[in-house]
Parts: structure tokens; C-alpha cells; sequence
């Protein structure tokens, strides 16, 4: 059975003590109203990991991660963090390849894949980002764009590395814009990927893997998106940073 997972990117957003208590009110509200096994994950700027960690033992439906890693072990980069860096203060996961870095920092498929060899080095699971542009889209190349974006990124792996992943497709087009893809059309890029991962891997690779919807999921439109077959959650971005609206999100799945 594959895990349920609803993960929140507050992306560069809230100071210290504002991701605290958005973050102590997830918790309180996910104790008190999840009942499923689906989990939660906030992957917050840098300068909240530590202390969100500490707040969240204890509770085993809520992890913590980061927004990024370097693809080095460490050395002269002034401004990045390493992987080992965040593995040493309790993280658990690591978003690579958002749209965001990929556009606004010319993270690269070949980049990314050296990231992903590091991040698993250190026992962190990659949230690994994948998806088109409206362009690409429009042009009807967005079934290419992510395979390459697939074979080039993570399709390296072995089977056993593979499967401590966990996908995001996220389309650009919906990303912050309010436009959110249909249920068809997240449904049917979502069956495409766990196809190709099938056709790489084996289908028990596919059918075990986690693939998360990342394009403007709100609480009204979650429980449609969850309900279709091979969309196992979703990587939220602004209703993550709202308690009661990232619970209803995850409470989707109730």
C-alpha cells in the first residue's frame, strides 16, 4: 500500500516565531482530527528545521524537511547547506528540483540527479519535483518534458534507491496562479509517470512509489484530486502556510 503523504512548501515565506505557531497549530490540529495514516510533512525555510523537529517528536503523522540541498558533501559555497547539514538536525526529507529553482536558479535534470545521489547518501528522502510548463504544455511536448525530466533526474537509481523517493508533479501552469489542473489532467500525467517507472524499474516499484499533485491544491479541491487512482497526496504551497486550511488538505484522505 502506498503512503499517503500531504506535504506543505512554505517556500520563502514566515519569519521564526510566525512558522512556529502556524507549525504548533498543524500539529495540535493533525493529533486532534486526522485519523487516517496519511502524513504530514512542512518542509520550511532553513531557520525553522531545528526547532520544528523538536516540536514534532512524539508525533508520528508529522515530519519536517527542507526546500533544497547542495550537491556537495561541503566545502567553499558560501550560502548553501548540505545535505548532511540538515540529515544532523532531524529532517527527514528535501524538495528537489521545484519549478521555482529550476526556473529562477537554472537547476539543470543532470544537477538535480547529482543532489538526489547526495540527499540519499544521508538517509533524507527527496520530494522530487517534476512537471511542464504552460509552453511545453501548449506545444503538447509535456509527456516528453517529464520523461526526460525522469530519465535524466532519478532514473539512475537502483530499484532499492529509487524506492525512498517520493515524486511531485507539479505543473507549472497551476503552480500560485489559482489554475488548477482537472482531476482527468492530474490524473492522467500521474498515470504516465507510473508507467514509465514501471516500464524502468518493475510494476511492484511503480504501484510502491508515492506521487504527489503539487499545482494549487486547496480544501476545495483536494478531496477530487486524492480520490483518483495514482494521486497519493499533494506538495502545497500557499494553503501551507493556513493551519486549518493545510489540515482540511490532509484531512482530504479521512
Amino acid at each position: 500500500m502506498r503512503k499517503k503523504i500531504v506535504a506543505g512548501n512554505w517556500k520563502m515565506n514566515l519569519d521564526y516565531n510566525e512558522g512556529l505557531g502556524v507549525f504548533t497549530e498543524i500539529i495540535n490540529m493533525v493529533k486532534d482530527e486526522v485519523t487516517g495514516a496519511q502524513e504530514a510533512v512542512i518542509c520550511s525555510p532553513f531557520i525553522h528545521i531545528n526547532s520544528l523537529v523538536q516540536l514534532a517528536k512524539g508525533y508520528n503523522k508529522v515530519s519536517v524537511g527542507a526546500q533544497n540541498a547542495h550537491q556537495a558533501e561541503s566545502g567553499a559555497y558560501t550560502g548553501e547547506i548540505s545535505a548532511r547539514m540538515i540529515k544532523s538536525i532531524g529532517a527527514a526529507y528535501v524538495i528537489l528540483g521545484h519549478s521555482e529553482r529550476r526556473q529562477y536558479f537554472g537547476e539543470t535534470n543532470e544537477l538535480l540527479a547529482k543532489k538526489t545521489d547526495t540527499v540519499l547518501k544521508h538517509d533524507l528522502r527527496p520530494i522530487f519535483c517534476i512537471g511542464e510548463t504552460l509552453q511545453e504544455r501548449e506545444a503538447n511536448e509535456h509527456f516528453d518534458v517529464i520523461k526526460s525530466q525522469l530519465v535524466e533526474g532519478v532514473f539512475h537509481l537502483d530499484a532499492e534507491q529509487f524506492g525512498k523517493l517520493v515524486l511531485a508533479y507539479e505543473p507549472v501552469w497551476a503552480i500560485g496562479t489559482g489554475v488548477t489542473a482537472s482531476s482527468a489532467q492530474a490524473q492522467e500525467i500521474h498515470e504516465f509517470i507510473r508507467k514509465e517507472i514501471a516500464a524502468k524499474y518493475s510494476q511492484e516499484v511503480a504501484d510502491s512509489t508515492t506521487i504527489l499533485y503539487g499545482g494549487s491544491c486547496n480544501p476545495k479541491n483536494a478531496a477530487e484530486l486524492f480520490a483518483c487512482p495514482d494521486i497519493d497526496g499533494g506538495l502545497i504551497g500557499g494553503a501551507s502556510l493556513k493551519s486549518r486550511d493545510f489540515v482540511d488538505i490532509i484531512k482530504a484522505f479521512n
